[in-house]
């Protein structure tokens, strides 16, 4: 009788959709109790909206700056979440052995990884939603059926760049990841046609940007929310960086140091 007992009492683990909904919401309160992630994720995305329309350098082209400078900014915002604060979470998650003990418990580690993606996307959301909002304050006027074709778009990147932020966390030491992942926000920022087009690049550097993740990122919001025109090819381009670097990621990925 005890043991018909035990067996009636014993807990069991919670279906695996809500341990991934519950994995999510404790990761998005982590990333939104980070003072540093917050700053690169809200702070740093905002000031430089509110610079670039403010000022008239650097250069940002053909069309009303506001509506040039907004689809960039938010291009920057799934950046900052989606690859640098995932990057140094990650990283520092598995130097202290997070990773590894969460892997052995029922959430396992595709719930785990599934956790970090649906946090991210929260992140995402609300960064869209602030930047969104300001920019529409500062006088955004986007294309209507533009906002339809950004998702794609925020799909996509948010993939090929969570995919990049699993390799490096995954390969390099949690104080590598750290300098890493901020060096690669600042060489998106202004090298990699995410503010500024590549059309205003520098020759040298516009032609091999646009391969880049970021400026193929940069390009296709533009293109949706400024020009109502759905950009085939830099999707292409962001799901062959989310292919590739999920691959990647998936052979060298460590779960501890």
């Amino acid at each position: 009788m005890t043991s018909s007992l035990s067996r009636a009492v014993s807990p069991q683990p919670a279906p695996p959709r809500s341990r991934i909904f519950a994995q999510g919401r404790f990761e998005l309160t982590t990333l939104l109790a980070n003072g540093e992630q917050l700053l690169v994720s809200l702070v740093l995305p905002l000031g430089a909206l509110v610079g670039l329309v403010l000022t008239s350098s650097p250069s940002l082209g053909d069309g009303r700056r506001i509506d040039v400078a907004v689809p960039g900014v938010l291009a920057l915002c799934v950046i900052s979440a989606a690859f640098t604060a995932q990057a140094i979470a990650t990283g520092f998650d598995r130097r202290y052995a997070v990773l590894r003990l969460l892997g052995t418990t029922p959430l396992g580690r595709d719930g785990l990884l599934w956790g970090k993606a649906l946090a991210t996307v929260g992140i995402e959301l609300i960064q869209w939603a602030v930047v969104g909002a300001a920019g529409l304050a500062l006088g955004w006027r986007p294309v209507p059926v533009g906002l339809l074709y950004a998702v794609p778009f925020l799909l996509a990147g948010t993939w090929a760049f969570v995919s990049l932020a699993l390799l490096l966390a995954g390969t390099v030491r949690a104080e590598g990841v750290l300098a890493l992942a901020n060096l690669l926000w600042v060489v998106f920022l202004v090298l990699g046609g995410v503010i500024v087009p590549r059309t205003q690049l520098p020759d040298a550097v516009a032609g091999p940007a646009a391969l880049l993740p970021s400026a193929t990122l940069g390009d296709g919001l533009r293109a949706a929310l400024a020009g109502g025109t759905f950009a085939v090819l830099p999707l292409m381009v962001l799901l062959g960086w989310g292919a590739i670097a999920t691959a990647a990621a998936a052979r060298t990925f460590r779960w501890s140091d």
